[in-house]
């Protein structure tokens, strides 16, 4: 019978792979460094292979320690999955829950829904990661985020996805600029202003651009924000226009600014120029069907909070 190293060995060489420092990788496993040094070390002895190749500058993994701590990861991320599932099978959507958002989405949903999803899942601990899209996309792949809420479409390579709803685009420009008195912006009318757009990295700017069929690189005068709050207020000083989505709209993002919008025209209400918000997780995850509960759960919670808005604009 085959001597299996544990699951504890495992960890330390999968933490000493990404910290490359023993006494960094120790404090990270709440161990010593001797601890840590000494599971490396029988690990090592166990399967007769040279793993770690230790200098005092710092830490180098063998071809083979590199092939074996990613395996390892893997095996770690199912035997955490295994724990979950079994807790899901008690009661769904209880423990700890590692949530990715893109910074377009995150302040403009989270604080409406977060209220409603607590109540239905009282015991659900949520930690929240704010990031771009494809750094959020490598954190999933390598078991650090369990679950993403982004814009779609994205190239995710092996990743399922839930669509929840569409986020739809409008012109956001000043109230004296040139556009603000028509009823609807045609197309063309974007490919001839000075649009102005986040900065390359966020999906937001792809989105928009294959949503209204702009080109890749349009008249900027090189300026691009980092935020849309940052757009806004480049827009409000007669830089440019802009696109902005109905959800950030509708938390307010105009307020204390002379910045107006307008539908798109070529779809009622501008709805055919949209994103599409939804949720991503590793395809083969035994959580699937855990993930598809939260979405219907942050889907309901939307609809609730976008009629409780409608209500207060009529009153």
């Amino acid at each position: 019978m085959l001597n299996v190293p544990t699951l504890r060995q495992w960890r330390y060489l999968v933490t000493l792979a990404e910290i490359r420092h023993f006494g960094r990788a120790a404090e990270a496993c709440f161990v010593t460094q001797s601890t840590l040094s000494a599971g490396i070390q029988e690990l090592e002895t166990q399967l007769n292979a040279a793993l770690v190749d230790r200098t005092k500058r710092k830490v180098v993994l063998t071809p083979l320690g590199e092939t074996l701590a990613g395996r390892a990861r893997e095996l770690l991320r199912e035997a955490e999955e295994m724990v979950l599932l079994a807790q899901a099978a008690g009661a769904p959507l209880t423990g700890p829950l590692r949530l990715g958002v893109i910074p377009t989405i995150s302040p403009f949903l989270l604080p409406g829904v977060l209220p409603s999803l607590r109540r239905k899942f009282p015991d659900l601990r949520l930690f929240l990661r704010e990031d771009l899209t494809g750094r959020l996309v490598d954190q999933l792949q390598a078991g650090k985020l369990d679950l993403l809420l982004i814009a779609l479409p994205f190239e995710t390579g092996a990743i399922d996805t839930m669509p929840l709803f569409d986020d739809a685009f409008l012109l956001a420009c000043r109230s004296d600029h040139a556009l603000a008195g028509r009823g609807s912006i045609r197309l063309a009318d974007l490919a001839e202003s000075n649009l102005l757009l986040l900065e390359d990295g966020h999906c937001l700017r792809d989105h928009a651009l294959a949503a209204c069929q702009l080109p890749p690189s349009p008249r900027r005068d090189g300026f691009a924000a980092t935020s849309l709050h940052t757009l806004v207020q480049m827009v409000d000083n007669g830089l440019g226009v802009t696109l902005l989505p109905k959800l950030a709209l509708d938390a307010g993002i105009l307020r204390g600014t002379d910045v107006i919008t307008r539908p798109l025209a070529g779809a009622a209400g501008g709805a055919g120029a949209a994103r599409q918000i939804g949720l991503a997780w590793r395809r083969g995850t035994q959580r699937a069907g855990e993930f598809r509960l939260f979405g219907d759960a942050l889907l309901a919670a939307v609809q609730q909070t976008a009629s409780a808005s409608d209500k207060t604009e009529k009153a």
